[in-house]
């Protein structure tokens, strides 16, 4: 059983320090692992990032994390980066990692991805180029997802996370305005997610959604923004299939996911 904890859109700025450090520190006793799903700071300055490397570092899990749009605000989205790497904090955009949790190979793929909107109700890449750049930017987001995801499968992982602040699907979007939709996700993140392969979708940015969603090949998918977790964290139990070894290169998959 894999125990993935998740929150994102944790927004932490200059006074926040200390806010979310002693439910981190247990989080060790209930997890194998934390994925920030972006929105991890209020403005994306330096002074921030340092603020939320502060209270990931030394967890004792690996830290996996994709940025937001908030962190992209003041264009220090790089020195944001360096302060989570400096913590240990691994940071994804269009890549993949592999973890070693007690033999188990687990993977995480992760984008920030962007907007465009959901099937009958989305951009296309037509007209104005600041429209085509728009969806185009999308969908690179969507391919390097899509291309992680399967460098996962090709290494064997036995689990596989894809991870990002925008949502793949309109279901956990549910509570957000209808006329925000095209700006809160889009479904290149969905087919990436389906063709690439994962057992577990996470996002956050929707303040107003529902945790809970699936693609249409039947990937679950959670909205971990705080506002909708309404905790420090939420914890995902990913079994493992126990017909096959753990470690023996051999994917085995989850066929469940539960919530505590």
């Amino acid at each position: 059983m894999i125990r993935v904890a998740a929150v994102g859109d944790i927004h932490l700025g200059p006074g926040s320090a200390g806010t979310l450090r002693p439910a981190f520190e247990k989080l060790h006793e209930q997890a194998d692992l934390l994925l920030l799903a972006g929105d991890l700071t209020r403005h994306g300055t330096a002074e921030e990032g340092e603020v939320v490397a502060g209270e990931v570092a030394g967890l004792g899990v690996p830290v996996v994390a994709v940025l937001g749009n908030h962190d992209y605000q003041s264009d220090q989205e790089a020195e944001v980066t360096a302060a989570l790497d400096r913590a240990g904090v691994t940071v994804l955009e269009g890549e993949g990692t592999v973890l070693n949790i007690g033999g188990v190979h687990v993977g995480v793929a992760g984008t920030k991805g962007f907007g465009g909107g959901f099937a009958g109700r989305s951009g296309g890449e037509f007209g104005e180029p600041e429209m085509k750049d728009f969806i185009r930017y999308t969908r690179r987001c969507a391919d390097g997802l899509r291309d992680s995801l399967a460098m996962l499968r090709e290494a064997n992982c036995a689990v596989r996370i894809a991870l990002t602040h925008y949502s793949p699907v309109p279901d956990t979007l549910a509570g957000e305005p209808l006329e925000i939709y095209p700006f809160l996700g889009s479904y290149l993140l969905a087919e990436a997610i389906d063709e690439g392969g994962a057992d577990l979708a996470v996002h956050g940015h929707a303040h107003m959604g529902t945790e809970h969603g699936m693609t249409s090949d039947g990937v679950r998918v959670r909205n971990v923004a705080q506002p909708v977790i309404g905790r420090a964290f939420a914890v995902y139990h990913l079994p493992v299939h126990a017909s096959a070894a753990v470690g023996d290169g051999v994917r085995t998959g989850a066929d469940t996911v539960g919530a505590h």
